[in-house]
């Protein structure tokens, strides 16, 4: 198993540290998982480590990782939707499902100390990993982010640090650290390992249905679950378990669509654009650093797209509690796009997302 860079094909071993190609390419990970079968899901594991034959994971550190994420259910809404309820998680969000495969890869690393930038979920749920087995941890997150998560980050032990700014120049503050003193960049949009916990939620989403819904929408900031749906579907495709591709729908907010405005003129790269701020902060990134590797997904696999107003959140946001679902604002966001776009039967439809 290798490191191999999205943008010069530059190979390394996964033990190096670098967080990206010399070229500055981000690394995809080189692992081809054995045709799907239900034989290799190790039914006696409650977590999404029980599809750990179709991940790539370097040892058995998963084992003093996992806080028993995934295995959320999926609840029918009304007759033409279903929620897959990933708010049920560890905390309460789906970043854990990346976020356990991320702390097991970087445990077997030997990795001492960590920092992430985020706007709130995923550092809370890196912070609570990284407590689990011992590896320090220092959060940056955004101005303006929520007092309950950055209190819910410091609860795991590890360190907020509260940048003036929106959400990409958090970012750009916490890799400066990276670079300047050498720390471990424990990024949910550079580290391949990510994905390979995010993509079980197609895995449980099949292991549970039987089947995949025929409609899937998906809300897109930097694309940790978005990219992680893709490779999941496109595993089950290559290996015979499902017949044809679902139709993927982006849901992206009025204040920040960096991906509907490139789609608009069938560009490959992406524009940095300003971001306003919105109730639907999860998504909200100005200049996603896997732009021309989720455009190219998009392309492939004809991904239709929805706009979310900022004035219709809140209204999604109590009818998803009214219905018992007390969701955060960019999951409602995703609802509202699911309801405003087409009505297709079976469609499902992102909980927990941020």
């Amino acid at each position: 198993m290798k490191y191999v860079c999205s943008k010069c094909g530059h190979e390394e071993d996964v033990q190096i540290l670098k967080i990206k190609c010399d070229c500055g390419g981000l690394w995809k990970l080189d692992f081809q998982p054995p045709k799907f079968s239900r034989d290799l899901i190790d039914q006696d594991t409650w977590s999404i480590f029980r599809y750990r034959k179709f991940m790539a994971l370097p040892d058995e550190s998963w084992r003093q990782v996992s806080l028993g994420e995934g295995m959320t259910p999926i609840i029918p809404l009304d007759e033409d939707v279903l929620v897959k309820m990933d708010y049920y998680m560890p905390t309460l969000s789906f970043k854990d499902r990346g976020a356990a495969v991320l702390v097991a890869y970087m445990k077997w690393l030997g990795v001492k100390h960590a920092v992430q930038d985020s706007s709130g979920n995923a550092g809370s749920s890196v912070a609570a990993y990284a407590g689990r087995v011992g590896i320090d941890c220092e959060i940056f997150v955004p101005e303006g982010t929520s007092d309950k998560k950055i209190r819910m980050i410091e609860a795991h032990g590890a360190k907020a640090n509260v940048v003036p700014g929106n959400r990409d120049h958090c970012a750009d503050v916490c890799r400066a650290k990276v670079e300047n003193e050498g720390v471990y960049y424990a990024n949910h949009v550079y580290n391949p390992f990510f994905y390979e916990g995010t993509k079980t939620y197609i895995y449980e989403t099949f292991e549970q249905l039987g089947r995949i819904p025929e409609h899937i929408f998906i809300p897109l900031g930097n694309g940790t679950l978005f990219i992680g749906v893709m490779k999941g579907l496109e595993e089950l495709l290559a290996s015979g378990a499902i017949d044809h591709f679902p139709q993927v729908v982006i849901v992206q907010s009025e204040r920040c669509q960096p991906f509907i405005k490139a789609m608009e003129k069938g560009g490959h790269d992406i524009s940095p654009e300003p971001v306003e701020r919105t109730q639907a902060e999860g998504i909200a990134i100005g200049l996603p650093m896997r732009g021309a590797e989720i455009l190219d997904y998009i392309y492939r696999y004809k991904v239709k797209a929805a706009t979310i107003p900022e004035d219709k959140i809140l209204a999604a946001r109590e009818k998803l509690s009214s219905r018992g679902i007390y969701a955060e604002h960019t999951t409602a966001a995703v609802y509202d796009g699911g309801s405003g776009l087409v009505s297709p039967a079976g469609a499902n439809c992102c909980g927990g997302a941020k």
